[in-house]
């Protein structure tokens, strides 16, 4: 949904091979699943169900294998959202996609440079501290535990911007659209990917 160049173009820069698909056969062969995207909820669900791909992401997650969720990519991921009433997510983190209340100075939707603060050790590993990534968005997940917010960002009231758990890394924010920060987040996931 969206931004599937510019992830794979930046994914290429930090050093990883990649291949953009929507096989079910050949998305099972790779080594690491990332999930990008720009949208609506409900239209990136009924795509994924569409082409038989909601199966395959929840065995991923299931089998612990290392996935990277690119903001709708983090979005699906709960049980659902504000945005689309009625549309499930896929249930893997406990919560809700919600939409940011505009007034008190908020623009909504959140467009631009915001700081990103790691609040658990594996996000402060892979997240520069306080570095500002680009965002847009106009919703934002609120998981029901504190346990899966990896990484908070100040916007009237903090809300999670990154979940950083074992395998399953995902941001609300764009690291192919954050200069050199999102560059760098991007090698330590290859690195670390990699095993080196």
């Amino acid at each position: 949904m969206g931004n599937l160049h510019s992830v794979a173009k930046a994914l290429e820069a930090a050093g990883a091979p990649v291949v953009v698909s929507d096989d079910r056969a050949r998305l099972g062969k790779t080594d690491v699943l990332v999930v990008p995207g720009q949208g609506r909820f409900d239209s990136a669900m009924t795509t994924l169900r569409r082409r038989g791909l909601v199966s395959l992401l929840k065995d991923w997650l299931k089998a612990g294998r290392p996935y990277l969720g690119v903001c709708l990519g983090l979005q699906i991921l709960f049980d659902g959202s504000d945005e689309a009433p009625g549309t499930p997510g896929l249930g893997w983190i406990p919560g809700r996609v919600r939409r940011f209340a505009a007034g008190k100075g908020l623009k909504v939707p959140h467009v631009g440079w915001n700081r990103v603060r790691p609040v658990s050790g594996q996000a402060g590993e892979l997240f520069e501290g306080d570095a500002h990534y680009y965002f847009v968005h106009s919703f934002y997940p609120a998981p029901k535990s504190r346990g899966w917010i990896g990484a908070e960002t100040p916007y009237g009231n903090s809300f999670c911007s990154g979940v950083a758990r074992g395998p399953v890394v995902a941001t609300q924010f764009h690291p192919e659209k954050s200069g050199a920060a999102g560059l760098v987040l991007l090698r330590k996931m290859v690195k670390i990917w990699s095993g080196r």
